[in-house]
């Protein structure tokens, strides 16, 4: 089966930098609904558009086309006397971001009576290389279809 629009598709993905620093190292699959449903980067997506099971390819991502660049304007600070207890340096909190919309910021760092914060996803700013081999596409259920996502093994789950 070719993988077009509603089709579950399921691929181990090596994600790796410029420098062959490794980020994901492809052993466990994953599974996304094809058909821009925001489940994978546009480009990997449109090299994959009527591919098959045991097709492998290997694309480059420019920052933009994958996380994005970096955005210092969510790198913040807040005080430690209002941060919740339990979360440590490389965990995440929710807070108001520069917009007032709620944001994820990561913890960088604790110093003193400060906690550095950054909003960024860790990738971004990064040229990123994606090792990508089809293990299965099949037609997606109306449900998956509904929820914009694969259900089950490799997908997820409810």
């Amino acid at each position: 089966m070719k993988i077009t629009a509603n089709t579950a598709v399921t691929l181990r993905m090596k994600v790796t930098d410029s420098q062959g620093l490794v980020y994901d190292d492809g052993k466990h699959p994953v599974a996304y609904l094809h058909g821009d449903y925001d489940n994978l980067f546009p480009k990997l997506e449109a090299a994959l558009e009527g591919q098959e099971s045991g097709f492998q390819t290997t694309l480059e991502l420019t920052a933009e086309d994958a996380f994005g660049e970096r955005d210092e304007a969510l790198v913040t600070t807040m005080p430690k006397a209002e941060f919740p207890p339990g979360v440590k340096v490389g965990g995440q909190i929710q807070r108001p971001g520069p917009n007032g919309e709620p944001r994820y910021y990561f913890v960088t760092k604790i110093k003193g009576p400060t906690v550095l914060l950054d909003g960024n996803h860790p990738l971004c700013g990064k040229t990123l290389r994606f090792a990508l081999k089809v293990m299965d596409v099949r037609e997606a259920t109306a449900e998956e279809i509904a929820h914009q996502h694969v259900h089950g093994e490799h997908g997820h789950q409810h």
